[in-house]
């Protein structure tokens, strides 16, 4: 029986991206849309050959719709998924979930009291390089983490590609970080693999708009190991990099071609060299998770920690900027 899908809003920049990916699936498909901006939603739902609801009540109450994906303005993210789970719909989330702790945990409440099934939007921990890191690291081959470094930009800013709406602090609730920093965020705590008790933050309007283009954020943990997360939208050609030091070995990917290059006193050749090593295959998305996790009645517990822990984070980072200090995340409103 296949899963029939409300729309909620095409703000987000990958909203379109996450329709496409309803319509492949053989299991769901779009049935009807609502968008806080009417005229857009119209659109939308025209070009889709799906009702258009003037409402999100009206949406929510239909007993054709299962589940819904949710691209709204992150500052709506909370009032969006909280309906939404009181009205029995599934849901699966651009990331973040919402920009504090507690409007997560609000949303968590709900969603577990309710029975729904969510999943968020956190796509670079299903990539093959991902997946390849946490394979080298389980083998130990770097020794005791002590460097994390992730980053990710773009010239959104610079070259005039990104909607303008992405420079609201009231819809985005940040900038750079908050949007694309996202990812090397949630790699950067993957890959250190302890727990961040304390970040700063430190922000840079080049082009001059109401939130961060440039930003980097040191993640700190009581074993000494340190993260850093940085993202931009303001360089044309910075590639996606990682690099994850140890006291055994180190291994990068990204500088600048997408291979992975290890090299550890515990590899064969003793730490002789530096090791070109093969990119496992990605797994399955986390739309595809989602629709499953729907499916069998499962839980998406780790990639809801992972979001969870995602907006700890950036809830400090953006504390961190604003007060020009390290942020305890103990100090964090749960």
């Amino acid at each position: 029986m296949s899963i029939r899908i409300g729309k909620i809003s095409f703000w987000h920049v990958h909203a379109w991206d996450y329709t496409k990916q309803a319509q492949e699936h053989g299991d769901t498909e779009i049935a009807a849309v609502w968008d806080e901006d009417a005229e857009r939603g119209r659109k939308a739902a025209e070009s889709l050959n799906v009702p258009f609801c003037d409402s999100l009540d009206d949406l929510l109450a239909r007993e054709d719709i299962d589940a819904v994906i949710v691209d709204a303005p992150t500052y709506m993210h909370r009032e969006v998924m909280i309906a939404a789970a009181r009205a029995g719909k599934h849901i699966f989330t651009e990331k973040v979930v919402a920009a504090t702790l507690s409007e997560v945990n609000e949303i968590l409440s709900e969603v577990a009291d309710h029975g729904v099934k969510l999943t968020v939007s956190l796509p670079r921990l299903n990539d093959g390089y991902t997946l390849s890191v946490q394979d080298i690291l389980s083998q130990g081959l770097l020794g005791e983490i002590t460097y994390v470094r992730v980053r990710l930009s773009h010239n959104g800013a610079t070259a005039n590609w990104l909607p303008e709406h992405f420079y609201s602090l009231e819809q985005c609730q940040g900038g750079a970080l908050i949007d694309l920093g996202c990812h090397p965020m949630y790699l950067t705590r993957l890959f250190l693999g302890q727990e961040v008790t304390g970040v700063s933050a430190n922000f840079g309007y080049v082009t001059g708009k109401e939130v961060e283009d440039n930003a980097v954020a040191t993640l700190y943990t009581d074993s000494g190991a340190i993260g850093v997360v940085e993202a931009g939208f303001v360089n044309s050609y910075s590639p996606f990099t990682i690099e994850v030091h140890g006291t055994e070995g180190t291994l990068l990917y990204g500088t600048p071609e997408e291979k992975l290059l290890v090299r550890s006193t515990k590899a064969a050749d003793q730490g002789a060299s530096w090791n070109d090593t093969p990119v496992l295959a990605n797994r399955e998305s986390a739309f595809q998770q989602w629709v499953a996790h729907i499916q069998n009645n499962t839980l998406a517990s780790d990639n809801i920690q992972a979001a969870t822990e995602l907006t700890r984070l950036m809830e400090a980072a953006n504390l961190s900027a604003k007060a020009g200090r390290v942020v305890r995340l103990a100090e964090l409103k749960s």
